[in-house]
């Protein structure tokens, strides 16, 4: 199995227990004084930092004894809880490489991702005590949280910072996941870059990220954070309602929201407008994984009483490369690039394009990806010269932020005319009784490709809604921009982070 690594380090720069993330982690807790300070809150119970990094030392035991050693790779199907975060920093405590996946994956894909990995071990959650994992060894969640209260910890393996600390697969939005890797010096990065100057996170925040701990977003929010700045998180097996949002935000006094722009729709979704008191401790909202709607930000600011910080980041970024700040946000655009990253705009043939003129982002900085797992063709496409090809569109700003417009491949062609999704779905969620939209170029039986809008009504379709879409469209776009057709579903395919899987939505079911 073949994996593009860096450059190795210098002979003359030894691996040491110092640069394993998790001996780093509890080393830092107990320099700072934060063991007895919450760390995590799941349910009713809080563990705090020091009984965290107490609980995945002896978990490492655990994990040494089912073999597993350094280099290995081991599987995490698990929902948010302390089992994960556990089982994370034992696996990187034997300098062995996590696989993060969606533990509601289907079958298939659980196998695929423990062949692709070829895991060693699989640590699972409620639910998967079947063999989807091709074979592999597995231990469930439970099992291991037992056998760690007698365990003994297994000594911290000596690593170098740029030794592989986990893999986690692309959400598949446009085709099958790759395995993205990233180093034990990544998580302090994410800190170092993001948390602590852009965020101001501090000993006091308490996070609730609706954007889960095998999604990149929700990693750093959840996991990363709160271990390097001595704060806690709010951990859910699922992604709550908006109903649950409110009650675990005011029952933990949470400060910090992440969540994407369809949760964030559908927490102000029905509400009077205003800020409400469940929302009094929050200081700040984060949005990524898709652009947010015009105007939803606002609604959200005034529903929480908090600004709305958005950003962009992508999984081989390892979290967010350009974002917005307190010291500077300007709403509908992703923010400046994080100091740290170079960011530029690139024609179709890689030629640098000027200021306010459409573009496809190109990124670089510390905590790239040094490449996919078992893909070198697909490492060389997308990784050149140090530069990242996001295939995100984007337009700068006078200001240095970045508007979004879309993925580059989300452009629909029809009539032999290339037109943006994004565009008729910014118009057509303008009407008051839509929720969601998606619009894409749907093949007829004639074989030729015709615009199609899918909606998600506020409440239920109100008579005549299709008709006053499809004039709403004529009145604001060119005629070829108008959709031939409208159609009310009940729901929008969508990764399991939230992202629009727009090759579904070209089918015309799913």
């Amino acid at each position: 199995m073949t994996i593009h690594q860096p450059p190795p380090l210098s002979a003359t720069v030894p691996a040491t227990t110092g640069a394993n993330l998790a001996a780093h982690l509890a080393r830092l807790s107990g320099q700072r004084g934060w063991e007895a300070r919450a760390a995590f809150h799941q349910g009713h119970r809080t563990w705090t930092h020091g009984e965290v990094h107490d609980l995945a030392a002896r978990v490492s035991g655990v994990l040494a004894d089912e073999g597993v050693r350094a280099g290995d790779r081991v599987v995490l199907a698990l929902p948010d809880s302390i089992a994960w975060v556990a089982a994370f920093l034992g696996v990187a405590r034997l300098g062995a490489v996590a696989v993060l996946v969606n533990p509601e994956l289907p079958a298939t894909d659980h196998a695929f991702v423990a062949a692709d990995t070829a895991a060693v071990l699989c640590v699972t959650g409620p639910g998967l005590e079947d063999d989807r994992f091709g074979g592999a060894a597995r231990i469930g969640a439970d099992q291991l949280l037992a056998l760690a209260a007698t365990s003994g910890a297994a000594e911290p393996h000596p690593v170098d910072a740029d030794s592989p600390l986990y893999i986690q697969y692309t959400s598949g939005t446009t085709g099958p996941p790759k395995g993205v890797v990233h180093t034990h010096s990544d998580p302090a990065a994410y800190h170092e870059l993001i948390g602590r100057p852009l965020l101001g996170i501090t000993p006091d925040d308490v996070t609730l990220s609706v954007s889960k701990l095998y999604f990149a977003y929700g990693f750093g929010n959840a996991f990363v954070f709160p271990l390097f700045s001595g704060s806690s998180a709010v951990l859910v097996d699922r992604r709550p309602a908006p109903a649950a949002v409110d009650e675990l935000v005011a029952r933990h006094r949470v400060t910090l929201l992440y969540s994407v722009p369809s949760a964030y729709a559908a927490l102000v979704a029905d509400r009077g407008s205003g800020h409400e008191a469940c929302f009094a401790s929050v200081r700040a909202a984060v949005s990524a994984g898709e652009g947010m709607p015009d105007g939803l930000g606002e609604r959200v600011t005034e529903l929480l009483g908090a600004p709305v910080l958005e950003q962009i980041g992508s999984t081989e970024a390892g979290h967010a490369f350009c974002a917005n700040s307190f010291g500077h946000n300007h709403p509908g655009t992703v923010g400046r690039p994080v100091p740290g990253f170079e960011v530029e705009l690139r024609d179709r043939a890689g030629r640098p394009v000027p200021d306010g003129t459409e573009g496809e982002l190109w990124v670089r900085g510390p905590t790239v990806t040094p490449g996919y797992l078992n893909r070198p063709e697909e490492t060389a496409r997308t990784l050149v010269g140090g530069w990242l090809a996001t295939h995100d569109r984007a337009r700068r700003e006078p200001d240095g932020a970045f508007r979004h417009l879309g993925r580059a491949d989300d452009m629909e062609m029809v009539g032999g005319i290339t037109v943006s999704p994004l565009e008729v779905e910014a118009v057509l969620r303008t009407h008051p009784a839509v929720r969601e939209v998606a619009v894409a170029a749907v093949t007829d039986t004639s074989g030729a490709g015709r615009l199609r809008a899918f909606v998600i009504p506020v409440t239920h379709a109100p008579d005549g809604l299709q008709e006053d879409l499809l004039r709403l469209a004529r009145e604001r776009l060119a005629a070829f921009k108008v959709p031939r057709s409208v159609s009310v579903v009940a729901s929008l395919p969508r990764t399991p982070t939230g992202k629009l899987r727009r090759h579904l939505v070209r089918q015309g079911a799913w």
